[in-house]
């Protein structure tokens, strides 16, 4: 077929909605255990350990499928893995709404492994991020995709803070069983608005009707295309593999996303258990804390656009540095969250930030580079918790302060090398 014979359709900020209404109902698993930890451990008697896996595991499955999902992009235009990733998180919400309907709370012994397979199926609608990241890079120019990826990831990754807050009001409004009812239910309609509004970038729609290569390139550049593909999923990974600024960005983002990831699952226990605030009160200071951080990737991508995004990696590290040591001071709560409110406003500049990035310093395999950084990078909200549960389990209720000192170190690793990357760059 020839391109004069098919008609485009969509448009860059069509295909921004329908990444960010996705990505925004995928990514609500970040908090599928969080809000309901305390209720599971009163039930199943669950150690710091096991709350710490609770939490973290949708963030397994959430980060490591970002590597081949983002990769697919190059291939198939990213439609395809998006839709199927939020169909498998759909089937793990459908499965924990059974399970929970059938078994909660008097007979939950023995079924831990099974909540954890669960809801590490749920977590597949975040592994979405690495696709809708590749997939806004094929639509926009580079001189805009700083601010759009800022609107797809801050207010994508907003509903973990919206789901934090909601879900112990529901808790207590229609009781455990049916507030995971709605959960299922809603990340449903989801993935039926993704399905129904979202396009893949002109290339891959000329592609997949058999216009070549060159005329498919050639007709996406008139529309205002600017990024193609390199290759297929295996190659885009190896490429991308290849440039060492790959790996930067996936230690600085495994450090500010995988951080805000673990924070967002890790505070409403936290905030309940070494601070000893009621759930609703928690979930209220966790939802400020996930959705400012989420937002802030907005002005933060507007930013990194005008300054350059290494310069706004570095300075938001050295606030994330500084402000995670200060958790270790013995504050009343108010002044402990105050604290939490900087993080999150480092943790969101930072991740816009290191997504500008991507398209800037691997061009030649975007969806390659997306799913190395956002998959790798995204692992740290899988780490995090189970690394804060067990400073937890040595140093008891002071541990809770001391795992912040893990951000600390994280920050300062990348500082040095971020500053050494610029100053290679300069030179």
């Amino acid at each position: 077929m020839s391109k004069e014979n098919f008609q485009l359709i969509g448009s860059p900020n069509r295909a921004l909605l329908a990444a960010t209404l996705g990505f925004f109902f995928g990514a609500m698993s970040i908090s599928l255990f969080g809000p309901t930890a305390k209720a599971l451990t009163d039930v199943m008697g669950l150690t710091p350990a096991e709350v710490g896996l609770l939490v973290a595991v949708p963030s397994l499955s959430g980060s490591l499928l970002r590597i081949p999902f983002g990769a697919s992009v190059d291939v198939n235009g990213g439609r395809k893995s998006f839709n199927f990733l939020m169909l498998c998180s759909a089937i793990g919400l459908i499965g924990l709404s059974i399970l929970f309907s059938t078994r909660f709370p008097e007979n939950m012994a023995g079924l831990y492994p099974v909540i954890l397979l669960l809801g590490c199926l749920a977590g597949c609608g975040i592994a979405t991020f690495s696709v809708g990241v590749s997939q806004i890079s094929y639509w926009f120019r580079k001189k805009d995709q700083g601010f759009a990826l800022g609107v797809f990831g801050g207010l994508g990754t907003a509903s973990a803070g919206v789901l934090a807050f909601c879900l112990p009001l529901l808790l207590k409004g229609i009781g455990f069983v049916n507030a995971y009812h709605v959960l299922t239910a809603v990340l449903i309609i989801g993935g039926i608005l993704y399905a129904v509004i979202s396009c893949n970038a002109p290339y891959f729609q000329l592609r997949n009707h058999g216009v070549s290569h060159e005329e498919a390139k050639e007709a996406a550049v008139e529309h205002g295309e600017e990024l193609f593909p390199t290759g297929n999923i295996v190659e885009s990974l190896k490429i991308s593999a290849g440039i060492p600024q790959t790996w930067l960005l996936v230690l600085t983002y495994f450090t500010t996303f995988g951080g805000f990831m673990a924070l967002t699952a890790w505070f409403p226990t936290y905030w309940t258990r070494a601070q000893g605030l009621e759930p609703i009160t928690a979930g209220a200071l966790t939802a400020i804390f996930s959705i400012l951080a989420a937002l802030m990737r907005v002005p933060g991508g507007k930013f990194a656009d005008k300054v350059g995004g290494q310069k706004v990696c570095i300075g938001a590290l050295v606030v994330v540095a500084i402000s995670c040591a200060l958790m270790n001071l013995n504050l009343p709560w108010f002044g402990t969250f105050l604290i939490t409110i900087v993080i999150a406003v480092a943790f969101g500049f930072n991740n816009a930030a290191v997504m500008k990035l991507v398209p800037v310093y691997v061009a030649k395999s975007v969806g390659g580079a997306s799913g190395w950084v956002g998959g790798l990078g995204a692992f740290g909200g899988f780490v995090f918790p189970i690394i804060l549960a067990a400073v937890v389990t040595a140093y008891g209720n002071a541990g809770y302060g001391l795992g912040f000192l893990v951000f600390t170190l994280f920050a300062i690793a990348n500082i040095v090398l971020n500053w050494l990357g610029m100053m290679r760059k300069a030179n």
